[in-house]
């Protein structure tokens, strides 16, 4: 537990050591300077997201697969999700900019919403219907002005254990932009905290980026193949019969 305390304090003090670089973000995004505004951001959040798993939990990433990316269009990334350390691995090791779909709550802590905000996350409310299709519409339209985003179809962490079924419906948002998919396996995050309730310092993290799969123009037909085959390319190399045991 002290361990796990040290680490958000850490956290905590990257985050407020940076203060000067969110006012000035904010002060961009006022003003309209998107560019100046997505330089300070995009610089910013891979650093602290390398703190996080270099500095802080003292982990290891072997990053598989980069040459893979596409250079110049952006991308929906899509992979499983083991645990809260998944986010930082994609953000401090893939060089992209990006951002995701999140949880409302996130939107309304402290700091953290600023950050969040100007990396042109959106905000997800589970309980709308209404709301959610808007949020999707959202970050479609983001992905069309160039900012790739990151979904885990799973809707939830599996912690180490067996995957869960990816949901078709998270596919959404990469038909609507006709943006390529691009699968990603992320295999050891789940050890950093979830497989311990506490954070374990000193895992190694493997990542794995996958060949990019086109989207655009795809049948209706076609499209409904697609969550079952990028849930067998991501899941694939993932051993989770050992993760089971270690959970024994």
């Amino acid at each position: 537990m002290f361990t796990t305390i040290i680490a958000l304090i850490r956290v905590a003090c990257y985050m407020l050591s940076k203060n000067n670089l969110r006012r000035r973000a904010l002060k961009y995004d006022k003003a309209g300077d998107i560019e100046n505004r997505d330089k300070v951001v995009f610089g910013i959040v891979p650093q602290w997201a390398r703190f996080v798993f270099t500095d802080v939990t003292k982990s290891t990433v072997e990053v598989i697969g980069e040459e893979k990316l596409p250079k110049d269009r952006a991308v929906v990334f899509i992979g499983n999700h083991q645990g809260n350390m998944d986010i930082p691995l994609l953000f401090g090791f893939i060089n992209k900019p990006m951002t995701f779909v999140a949880k409302a709550e996130l939107g309304k802590i402290p700091l953290l919403s600023d950050w969040m905000k100007l990396l042109q996350c959106t905000f997800l409310e589970r309980k709308s219907p209404r709301k959610s299709i808007q949020a999707i519409h959202d970050a479609a339209e983001g992905v069309k002005k160039g900012y790739s985003q990151v979904i885990f179809p799973e809707g939830t962490r599996s912690k180490g254990g067996p995957h869960h079924e990816f949901k078709a419906g998270s596919f959404k948002l990469a038909f609507m932009s006709n943006a390529p998919i691009v699968p990603v396996t992320i295999d050891g995050t789940w050890r950093i905290y979830e497989g311990q309730k506490k954070v374990k310092k000193g895992q190694h993290v493997k990542l794995i980026i996958h060949d990019p799969i086109e989207t655009a123009g795809l049948s209706k037909e076609e499209q409904s193949k697609i969550p079952e085959m990028v849930e067998k390319i991501v899941c694939a190399p993932l051993n989770e019969s050992a993760y089971a045991q270690e959970h024994e």
